[in-house]
């Protein structure tokens, strides 16, 4: 790549260009490590990946949203019309990569009790946590939950982010966590309208956080080979859920793959907004 690529994507009005091409490299060289690393090494470097990208990178998106309290706001609604349709009656709501926790402190007033599993702790000092919540720190495997002890699990743009190793553990290991009946909510970038995160400014190809992006057709065939009995598939954007057979989305696909990139970034995105999908135990 040259040293000034010149970006395929318009720079956010509120980064610089130089801002974002530091941003790119720092995101991929990590990134490389850990797509070369064996599992033992994978559980270190999940651990600091996100503190060595935040101190490298101060103006990373992640980092201006959590002090904008609208937008936080605006996130959470979203996340909520996403989740709620599969909340239980007085049950447990466990989320996945909840980053600051902001939505998970909020869906204590939707649950009886909060769990949120992360690799790190980023709520930051001095912030109050409700009662009926429980953040866990893991190392990408290992979480100290009973089996069958969770009725919701929820997941928004995680899975992307796991080595194509793990995601099967991962799956794995959140079937296990589910009571029989229970059911894991996931929204994931679409692999054909991507990628999704930095690199979109200077590749076709998801070279950075994004270690996988997925589409329907590939998620829902995982979901059930790891052991999920039901997998429903749903269109979702602007706060509305919608279900939708797979075997519809699976023919867009069919025809997408086969879409110029400028066509898939462009107006057919609106097709797939995202991949989500409701996996049940």
């Amino acid at each position: 790549m040259p040293s000034n690529p010149r970006p395929m994507m318009p720079i956010p009005p509120n980064r610089t260009y130089e801002g974002v091409l530091h941003h790119f490299n720092v995101e991929r060289a990590i990134a490389d490590r850990l797509k070369a690393a064996d599992r033992h090494a994978r559980k270190e470097i999940y651990g600091k990946m996100y503190d060595e990208l935040f101190a490298q990178v101060p103006d990373h998106p992640r980092l201006t949203r959590r002090a904008d309290a609208a937008a936080t706001k605006r996130m959470n609604q979203l996340k909520l019309a996403l989740a709620r349709p599969f909340l239980k009656p007085d049950g447990s709501f466990l989320e996945f990569g909840p980053g600051d926790c902001r939505f998970s402190f909020e869906m204590t007033r939707h649950a009886r009790q909060v769990y949120a599993i992360d690799i790190a702790d980023q709520i930051g000092l001095g912030v109050k946590r409700p009662d009926n919540f429980e953040l866990i720190v893991y190392n990408g495997y290992d979480v100290a939950l009973e089996d069958g002890s969770i009725d919701t699990a929820f997941s928004d743009q995680l899975i992307e982010h796991l080595h194509p190793q793990d995601t099967a553990n991962h799956f794995r290991l959140v079937h296990r966590l589910l009571k029989s009946g229970g059911v894991y909510m996931l929204r994931t970038p679409h692999r054909l309208t991507g990628p999704h995160d930095v690199s979109r400014y200077f590749s076709r190809n998801a070279v950075c956080f994004h270690l996988k992006e997925w589409t329907y057709g590939e998620l829902v065939t995982q979901l059930r080979t790891i052991g999920f009995t039901r997998v429903e598939s749903y269109w979702f954007g602007r706060g509305r859920l919608i279900k939708v057979p797979t075997a519809v989305f699976r023919s867009i696909e069919a025809f997408m793959q086969f879409a110029p990139l400028a066509w898939r970034r462009g107006g057919l995105r609106y097709l797939m907004p995202g991949v989500s999908v409701a996996a049940y135990k």
